[in-house]
């Protein structure tokens, strides 16, 4: 399994070598779809998908230079046959999963059948997620936006074993202060990685690796290690 779990993007000269490193060929070499569910639960989220896939919004992600960019919308898989969308998904490169509500992509990730596929596709297919689209494949997900969901809606796959929280000391996200998400932290029974905007969590076959130009903390339940 290879992933790439970064708060805002492919942000810095680090989380870049580390994303080719993952794919073992550059990105102008690299096929990529992306996936802009998550983000149609939050106001304006249409507009906000179109800005990120022209990159005129956050750190680069989409605007990569990547040989060919494809968008895959899991809300309309239920409704089409899987021989259409399966095998361009197997093909691809890299997997491009943007932020928004967790609950409502774990939700759309479940309904389209792409979070069955997972496991086989991510032995070859790099995993890359963008806030949201990172927090859930961990233990812990939430829900920031305006939907219909039931209440017990799964809000993360937990395909790894820890917890992540990004957008650190954010200017946006007030209540991503250190204090409070060691507040959360202490609420989950895994580790917890709490990643500013120029930190990733590096994941290949089951070695956590953190990268970072920026500031990071690792919480484990009773014991608290920091590095910045």
């Amino acid at each position: 399994m290879k992933l790439l779990l970064t708060s805002a993007g492919i942000s810095n000269t680090s989380i870049h070598n580390a994303l080719v490193d993952l794919l073992g060929k550059p990105i102008t070499e690299a096929s990529a779809l992306f996936v802009p569910t998550a983000i149609y639960a939050l106001p304006n989220g249409a507009d906000i998908a179109r800005r990120v896939i022209c990159g005129s919004l956050g750190d680069p992600f989409c605007e990569l230079g990547w040989k060919s960019l494809g968008v895959l919308e899991l809300t309309a898989l239920p409704s089409i046959k899987q021989k259409l969308w399966v095998p361009m998904l197997q093909e691809t490169d890299a997997l491009l999963v943007g932020g928004g509500d967790c609950q409502y992509l774990c939700y759309w990730m479940q309904q389209s059948g792409l979070a069955d596929l997972l496991p086989s596709l991510l032995r070859k297919t790099v995993y890359v997620g963008l806030s949201a689209g990172s927090m859930i494949m961990t233990r812990f997900g939430t829900t920031y936006g305006d939907h219909t969901l039931p209440a017990e809606s799964a809000k993360s796959l937990r395909l790894v074993d820890f917890a992540l929280h990004p957008h650190l000391d954010h200017e946006w996200f007030p209540e991503n202060s250190l204090a409070n998400l060691e507040k959360l932290a202490a609420t989950i029974p895994v580790p917890s990685y709490a990643i500013d905007d120029h930190t990733a969590i590096k994941v290949t076959d089951g070695t956590v690796e953190v990268v970072s130009e920026g500031h990071w903390k690792l919480f484990t339940p009773n014991i608290t290690h920091i590095d910045v």
